[in-house]
């Protein structure tokens, strides 16, 4: 397992290309297809807009695009998008060198979903799937879109994929079913799917 020491968490494009960002202790498995919960996170102090806060100087910085890797790329957009800064989160992933990434795939869709495009995230559900069709975390996140349409069958048939790719007893499998009844019940759906790696 890889583990990386800081996750970039808020920031967006300026002109100058620089990127302000707030930092956020990772220390967790960089893999978003474990079926374990997530380990809690330690938050850094904030930086404000157009810095970062670097571990190593321990002090807030300007940092520069070029030191963005993909994995940091896309913990910081996992996390916008779970702050609820769906645009940022989306520009922020974009910046991606790799798109065909199912992890960046996945939170591009997730971004889009919770903004209210729908159509757009299950475009981008359906090109993570192509890649990596065992990935049952964006499985999950599908049902949750057919869901806020009310699409009982297609929710259903991402319930039975993950099935069968992990058993009723996977933490996806048990979101999703969750979700499902939460919808049927008249309840909105939980927010647990969105607080682990």
């Amino acid at each position: 397992m890889k583990y990386f020491p800081v996750a970039i968490v808020a920031f967006s494009v300026l002109a100058t290309q620089t990127l302000p960002v707030a930092v956020y202790a990772a220390g967790v498995d960089s893999s978003d297809t474990t079926t374990r919960p997530a380990a809690k996170k330690k938050r850094l102090p904030k930086c404000k807009k157009g810095k970062v806060y670097s571990v190593r100087k321990k002090k807030c910085i300007v940092p520069k695009k070029s030191e963005l890797d993909d994995d940091n790329i896309f913990r910081a957009g996992r996390l916008l998008a779970f702050d609820g800064r769906y645009s940022e989160a989306i520009e922020v992933l974009s910046l991606a060198s790799d798109l065909n990434n199912p992890k960046i795939l996945n939170y591009l869709g997730y971004a889009h979903r919770k903004a209210g495009r729908i159509d757009v995230g299950l475009g981008y559900y359906k090109q993570a799937l192509a890649i990596d069709p065992d990935y049952t975390l964006v499985r999950e996140y599908m049902g949750e879109a057919y869901l806020q349409r009310l699409d009982f069958a297609n929710a259903g048939k991402q319930l039975t994929e993950i099935e069968k790719r992990c058993g009723k007893t996977c933490r996806e499998y048990a979101l999703l079913l969750a979700a499902i009844n939460d919808v049927k019940a008249g309840r909105p759906i939980s927010t647990a799917s969105k607080n682990w790696d």
